[in-house]
């Protein structure tokens, strides 16, 4: 048998036999829900294999390049068997470099305290999403999560905006590289998110998600009130679209930093945006409006000081 058939073989057993440990380990527990330890190395494979999967993404600590040292010394020339060893590691490092993981920064050593999570270049599926679903609420420190080129759709993204409640001290949410056909990233940005930083770079954002962007950012009647930075650059979106997005600032009070690097605007979208970065009058609409919203605000507030317990009846 070639070296590619005795490959293929071990590799199909390895599958059996992990398919078999994960049924014994089904057929164990039975309907027992996991509890997670908030370890998400040991919560995530767990999950992994009690939902029935063959091939399981390794958790991983992200990598980092190495810091700027001394020259090294020059050695003499290594001889040919070391070489072979020395480009057999490259190679296998690069194959690496591209299998599913899911690469993670703690705040200190302990494993309990994962603070982001990186997730690049490999499809994330429901079935995947629906176990990370009861890993990612028990990380009591993660604050990040980092999604390039996952494969979203509409219907997984609405899977992620259900997720984000759960993990209270998360406040970044970067999901680049992920186009969505029904333009549904305003969904990330509404009045009841808690997000404080989102990055939606190079998602093939138009000028129509960017009007739905910005009646997220504010509007006659609600307004986003979290949002400190977003990050749409490497889109394609006009002046049409920073005109809407200017128009969604007009009554925003929290956003700090609006990146549209590498975009199609020209004069008069900059020209829009500009205008809303200096002082300027409100609508007769929206005069008319914030009245209304601060006698409204007057009277619950009335109500609530007159009632049980609240003083005077």
């Amino acid at each position: 048998m070639g070296k590619k058939g005795e490959r293929g073989a071990k590799d199909k057993t390895a599958a059996l036999e992990e398919e078999a440990r994960n049924a014994a380990r089904r057929a164990e527990h039975g309907d027992e829900e996991y509890q997670c330890a908030g370890i998400l190395e040991q919560d995530f494979a767990e999950l992994c294999a009690r939902a029935g999967f063959q091939e399981v993404p390794k958790v991983v600590p992200r990598p980092h390049p190495p810091p700027p040292g001394p020259p090294a010394p020059e050695e003499p020339d290594p001889l040919a068997e070391k070489e072979g060893q020395n480009i057999l590691l490259q190679i296998q490092g690069k194959y690496a470099y591209f299998r599913p993981t899911i690469q993670v920064e703690l705040e200190h050593e302990d494993p309990k305290t994962t603070r982001e999570i990186f997730i690049r270049s490999w499809r994330l599926e429901e079935k995947m999403l629906a176990v990370l679903a009861k890993c990612l609420p028990a990380l009591a420190s993660l604050q990040a999560i980092r999604l390039w080129k996952v494969g979203l759709t509409d219907l997984s993204l609405l899977t992620l905006l259900s997720i984000l409640p759960t993990c209270p001290n998360l406040k970044v949410l970067s999901l680049e590289g992920n186009p969505l056909p029904e333009r549904s990233f305003h969904k990330l940005i509404g009045e009841e998110s808690t997000l404080a930083h989102v990055s939606l770079r190079n998602n093939d954002i138009d000028d129509e998600a960017a009007a739905l962007i910005g009646q997220a950012l504010s509007s006659l009647r609600s307004s986003n009130k979290t949002l400190a930075s977003i990050n749409l650059s490497y889109n394609r979106i006009t002046d049409a679209g920073a005109a809407s997005l200017a128009n969604g600032l007009r009554l925003n009070r929290s956003l700090l930093s609006l990146s549209l690097s590498h975009n199609r605007i020209g004069d008069d979208g900059a020209t829009k945006l500009a205008e809303i970065l200096a002082p300027f009058a409100l609508t007769h609409t929206e005069v008319v409006e914030r009245r209304r919203l601060l006698l409204e605000k007057e009277y619950q507030e009335r109500c609530r000081m007159s009632g049980p317990g609240g003083g005077a009846v």
